[in-house]
């Protein structure tokens, strides 16, 4: 019988891994239904790119306040859950505190207290984030593409943070408490008071010790199955950039931010056109020009779509949409992922894809959308892991006009114009010097 906790344990630990590890790799392979893209150059600008706006989210700090919120509850979760690993083998080994015997006393209490420290934070910050979703309502978080599930996601795990940082002082306080009372498991592992939890005692101390230790190991065993749960509700969330951001900055483009990938293709074409005796003689046609599906997007872009935070903050900077557009830069990437995840189903039932009759563009990104877009990059700038809607609406772009002929009358005019003149203006190439000799 005194096995029974750790064969639950077990269990419950393999299945939360293995769900886990099966939903990422389902997304990896997504992900790698684009097209391959070098990004294996600059390996030390990239390091960099990753540690200050993955790791040190250089970009949020343009708002100094909202970025230290989010910085304490990114930190804060991350470095509190180090005490999984004791927990982890408390769990295996059906010891209590395992590391008191390892560690200094005042080594771990401070290791406790600083998590303590960080877990009240912790809750504060997601309490400010929640009054800032529901309550002041601000303008990008009320915005039309945040509906249902999208807007609901976030207040989800901001209620499972407090619940969680709760659940861990409510189980230092019961742990106390009953180390006080000479609860024979407990004074094994005597660590004293904690700094925030030892402020519950008044709450916990009316109840007996069997009551206490019900709450203490209720507490433990809600904390760890949270962890699991949100481990793999991540998957499924707009939360995944927990994992994803450090990849997608690490994997940005290097160019410089307002230089649109060209087509190699099409400059052949230029070449033959302007200059022959420089075009490649052996260069094969492209098989389409931009992107109609997820398949002829870079896997660089859906990396990008499962990476974005659904922030906003690409929308709010876009003129376009300041101004009444349909465009959303933010509702671009959703629209991709949301693809993406269709695709994904469609190949775990027939195990390769099947045409399902339709495309990201037409079924899920409209015409008007991406004609809105004046690709000023202000949604690449603002965007804090470095994702590009841009490179998207460009590619999709490319496939309107290039594969469809759907181009509005005045595009057409100067693509007329470029071709027969070789300028976007309707003079001939003879006679646009002309001007000179007339001064």
């Amino acid at each position: 019988m005194q096995y029974i906790p750790q064969i639950l344990f077990l269990i419950l630990s393999a299945a939360a891994i293995f769900l886990f590890s099966k939903n990422i790799l389902s997304i990896r392979r997504n992900i790698l239904l684009g097209k391959e893209e070098d990004f294996t150059d600059n390996k030390q600008q990239r390091i960099k790119n990753m540690l200050l706006l993955a790791f040190g989210q250089k970009k949020m700090f343009r708002n100094p306040l909202v970025a230290f919120l989010h910085l304490l509850v990114y930190v804060g979760f991350v470095i509190i859950n180090i005490e999984m690993l004791e927990i982890v083998l408390d769990g295996i080994l059906g010891t209590h505190r395992l590391f008191t015997k390892f560690l200094p006393l005042k080594l771990y209490k401070f290791l406790i207290n600083s998590f303590e420290i960080l877990a009240v934070l912790v809750i504060m910050a997601c309490a400010i984030f929640l009054i800032r979703r529901n309550i002041i309502k601000i303008k990008r978080f009320a915005n039309k593409d945040l509906k249902g599930w999208a807007f609901n996601d976030a207040n989800y795990i901001l209620f499972t943070e407090i619940i969680l940082m709760s659940l861990f002082l409510s189980m230092n306080a019961t742990d106390t408490l009953l180390q006080q009372k000479g609860s024979a498991h407990y004074t094994e592992a005597a660590t004293g008071n904690f700094i925030f939890s030892s402020l519950l005692h008044p709450i916990f101390n009316q109840f007996s010790v069997t009551t206490l230790i019900a709450i203490e190991r209720t507490c433990w065993w809600l904390h760890i199955i949270g962890i699991f749960a949100f481990l793999n509700y991540l998957p499924y969330s707009k939360h995944l950039h927990i994992l994803l951001a450090f990849p997608n900055a690490y994997y940005a483009r290097l160019e410089p931010k307002g230089e649109i990938k060209n087509m190699p293709s099409v400059q052949n074409e230029v070449l033959y056109a302007m200059q022959p005796e420089l075009a490649p003689t052996d260069a094969a046609p492209p098989e389409r020009f931009g992107a109609k599906d997820i398949f002829d997007l870079s896997w660089r872009n859906l990396l990008d779509a499962y990476s974005c935070t659904e922030c906003g903050r690409c929308t709010a900077a876009c003129p376009a949409n300041i101004t009444g557009k349909l465009l959303s830069p933010r509702a671009i990437m959703m629209k991709t992922r949301d693809r993406l995840e269709e695709v994904g189903k469609n190949i775990n039932l027939n195990k390769n894809f099947v045409d399902d009759g339709k495309t990201l563009l037409y079924n899920y990104i409209s015409e008007e959308e991406l004609r809105a877009c004046t690709t000023c990059n202000a949604c690449v700038e603002e965007c804090p892991v470095s994702i590009s809607p841009l490179e998207i609406i460009i590619e999709l772009r490319r496939s309107l006009i290039m594969e469809d002929s759907k181009a509005p009358q005045e595009w057409n005019s100067m693509f007329s114009n470029i071709e027969n003149n070789f300028a976007p203006w309707k003079f001939s190439p003879d006679e646009r010097d002309k001007w000179a000799t007339e001064m």
